[in-house]
Order: structure tokens, then sequence, then C-alpha cells
């Protein structure tokens, strides 16, 4: 009986066999369908984790670890091309259409860039509205040179969208590896410094990485630290130029102008300085400085002699501008309508509509704007329809000569027609001799600036210049007058 049990207990065993067989298959393939499902999301989380979400572009985490493995895998002898693009103009674009619009010019930007590479190129956006292209295996330079010419020409087309056309551009820097660096981190950083170097000289250009480009932004480091000091210890002053109303012969007006003389350094000229203050964002604290200085100064004058201060482009894109002028007006005792703001075309040209508000809030507040440098700009004109200034000051360009050059005179002539026709002043720039001034005058300028009054003096000399023309007479003595 024993034996017969375990026979039947055999059979039982046997008959389970295929359906234990048939679990393990279902079993199998619901695994096999988990690791399909995990594949497809750990390929869906590498496509996040290196793709750009705007532009659909690589990341700049991506492209930094493209870099590194191709600079691992780099034969000798062999080269490799990091081209490092900046858009330019792209800022007014979102100050004045909105951000939903730079995100439209980014996203072109990214077409135009993939349509204008070879297979094998990888093409990222690295932030903002910067972009790179990694080129590998082609000859250099002239590969990354054909390359870069395409894109800046591509770039410079309008784009248009919503009956819009928006005209960007774009500047280009390129580093060669392993010559320009043999790190990732070296060569986006001289690829970089590159890209500056072709904003400086111009935009819409393409230049190479030099190293004396690397030894200029160290001194440009070491520029913008001695900035930041002598702005928290107060090491400017500021010296005046005056201007001589050509009626009155009397002198009615001077503009502040700022000096900076380093204890290591000497003089630092102010196109040096003033340009790093705005990209450093220090243009703020300095300003505020020399518009308080200077109304401090001017409140030392006589009551009929007003002060100018140079604005910036950068000032007037902070809306507590307003503020700080009216709060500088109350702190000193300067009467609103002794100050006078001098902005330039350049500071229209990026933000029109928040420029325009400040402005007519600044008039508001009974301060006298004037542009500055008029006729060097192509819209200077159209500008004067936008805002009613108090005046226009012609550049020294159009004056200088202006006695024996026809076509200076013309040019003179007609602003300062124009300017009559508005109802505003006048102001000669650069007028050196006496003849200029006769030439400016019969114009129909109504004031003049520069050397035949003074050169930019300091604050105690100007106090003694004003003093001693208010005591004896006319400013300037012109047998022609």
């Amino acid at each position: 009986m024993p034996m017969f049990s375990d026979i039947d207990s055999m059979s039982s065993v046997d008959s389970f066999e295929p359906q234990i067989e048939a679990v393990e298959i279902d079993a199998l393939q619901r695994l096999d369908r988990v690791v399909d499902q995990l594949r497809i999301e750990q390929q869906r989380l590498e496509t996040i984790t290196r793709e750009d979400a705007l532009t659909g572009l690589l990341n700049r985490t991506a492209m930094i670890n493209d870099l590194n493995a191709e600079i691992a895998s780099l034969a000798e002898g062999a080269e490799i091309a990091l081209l490092y693009f900046d858009l330019d103009n792209f800022k007014p674009v979102n100050d004045t259409l909105g951000h939903p619009a730079g995100d439209r010019v980014l996203q072109t930007a990214a077409r135009r860039l993939i349509e204008s590479i070879r297979d094998g190129d990888r093409v990222a956006r690295m932030g903002g509205d910067e972009f790179a292209i990694l080129q590998i295996n082609c000859p250099q330079p002239s590969s990354s040179r054909a390359l870069a010419k395409r894109v800046i020409q591509r770039l410079n087309e309008a784009i248009v969208f919503d009956e819009q056309h928006v005209h960007i551009g774009v500047s280009v820097g390129v580093a060669i590896g392993p010559f320009d660096g043999d790190t990732s981190n070296e060569l986006l950083k001289n690829a970089d410094l590159a890209m500056y170097r072709a904003k400086q000289d111009g935009r819409g250009v393409l230049r190479y990485f030099e190293t004396e480009m690397d030894a200029r932004m160290q001194a440009r480091r070491k520029l913008e630290n001695e900035l930041r000091l002598a702005i928290k210890n107060q090491e400017f002053e500021l010296h005046f130029q005056p201007v001589l109303d050509l009626t009155s012969e009397k002198i009615v007006l001077c503009e502040a102008l700022v000096r900076w003389n380093h204890p290591q350094l000497g003089r630092v000229a102010p196109d040096q300085f003033i340009p790093l203050s705005e990209k450093t964002g220090l243009i703020g604290p300095l300003g505020a400085w020399v518009l308080r200085r200077a109304c401090q100064e001017a409140v030392t004058w006589g009551d009929d002699i007003c002060v100018s201060v140079n604005v910036s482009p950068i000032q007037l894109r902070d809306r507590t501008l307003v503020q700080t002028v009216d709060n500088i007006l109350d702190e000193t005792g300067l009467k609103a309508n002794r100050l006078e703001l001098e902005i330039t075309e350049r500071s229209l040209m990026s933000n029109t509509d928040l420029t325009v508000g400040l402005l007519h809030q600044l008039r508001k507040l009974g301060v006298r704007i004037s542009m500055d440098d008029f006729g060097t700009g192509y819209s200077s004109i159209s500008y004067l329809r936008k805002f009613p200034f108090d005046k226009i000051k012609i550049d020294r360009s159009f004056v200088t000569g202006s006695d024996t050059s026809d076509d200076s005179a013309a040019l003179v002539k007609m602003i300062a027609s124009l300017g009559a026709s508005l109802g505003v002043k006048t102001t000669a720039e650069g007028v050196e001799t006496c003849a200029e001034m006769k030439s400016v005058r019969d114009a129909g300028c109504t004031e003049i600036q520069r050397y035949l009054l003074s050169r930019p003096i300091s604050s105690d000399s100007i106090r003694e210049l004003l003093h001693d023309r208010q005591t004896n007479g006319n400013a300037v003595t012109c047998e022609a007058n």
C-alpha cells in the first residue's frame, strides 16, 4: 500500500507542473514589462536632466559632461572647438515686448542654431540668452569660423511673430582645445572671454581666444574690486564745468563731472570706471553719491546758478530713481528747478516707456531734463516727440570747426532752429574759440560750454570762478562779441 500511495502522490505533483510553469512565465513577463517601463522612465529622466525645457537643446550640465567626455577621448593631434554665443539686443525684447516674446525669440534662435550645424555637432543653451556649440572631428579653425559666420548671418535675420519684427544678432567667442584649455572649465572660461571681447568690439562679430584676454579680464576684476572699495570709502571727487548764457553772458549752470584719483593706480579715466560701474551694478550707489555731492555744492552758489548731473541709462531702469532724487533734494535743500538731469539717446533706446514714465515723474518734482550729445544717434528727433525736453545739448563733433565749415554751421543752425521751434534751450558743447562762439550764437544757440569758459575744475575752484565772475562781470571776453 505505501508504494501505491507514493505513486499517487507523484502523479499529483506532475499534474501541477504546467500550472507552475504558467505562473513563472506570467511573472517573468510582468517583470520584463516592469523593466521596460523602468528603462523608458530612466531614458525620460535622462532626457529631462540633459534637455533645456524651453528650447529642447542640451542644457549646461549636459554640455559640460559631453565636453569632458570629448576631452578625455581626444586623440593625439586632434582638436575640438567650443563656440560660445550671446544674443545681442535681447534684453530690450523682454523689456518692451514681455517675457513670452523673449521666450519665442530664444526658441527661434535655438532652431536657427540647429539648422546651422552639421551632424555630430552638439548645441546647448547655457543659460539666459547664451548658447554653445561643440564641434568635433573637423579641421580648426576653418570649421568653427565657417559655422560662426553661418550663425551670425542667420541670427541677423529678423524674427517675425504677431506682426512684430524683432532684430537681435549674436556675438561669438571661440576656444580651441586642447590649445586654449584641456579641461571643460578652461575652455568654457576662454570661449566666454572671447565672446566678451566680441561684445566690446561692436557685437555681431567673431573673436577667437587670445591669452592676453585673460590678463585683461583679471585686470578688469581687480579694477572692479577697487571700484567697490572706492564707492564704500567715498574716494571720488567732483569737478565742475560752467555753461554760459549767450544773451546775458553770465554763467547760469555748472555740469558735475565725477573724478577718481586712486592711491596706487593714479587718476582713473571716467571712460574706464563709468562703463564698469554700469556693467557691475555699481552705478546706482555711485550715481546717488554724485547727485548728492553736486546738490550740496550747488547750495553754496548763487540762487540763479543751476547744476547738471549726468544720469546713466542703467539708472533710468531703476524705479526708485525718482524717490532718490526727491530725497536728495530734501536733504540738501536745493530747489528742484536748480537741478538739471542730462540723459543720452542711449537711455531711451532700451525701454522707452519706462524711461519716459520716469522722466515725467522727475519733471513733476520740478527737475529739468536735457538731452545730451544730440545729433549723434539715429532717432534723436523722434525722441523729442516722446518727451518734452527742457534743453538740447548739441554734440561737440558738430560744433568744433563750425566757424570754418559750412556743413557744421548748417547742422548747428538746423538744431538750434529746431530747439527754438520747440521752445527749448540749445547748448553748444565744445566751444573753444571766440570764432566758434560767434558762429553758434549766429546760428541761434542759447548757451555754450567747454574750454573757452573753463576746463572742469574742483569744487573750491568753481566757487572762486563764480564769485569772480559775479564780482567782475562777463565770463568771457572776446573782441568778436
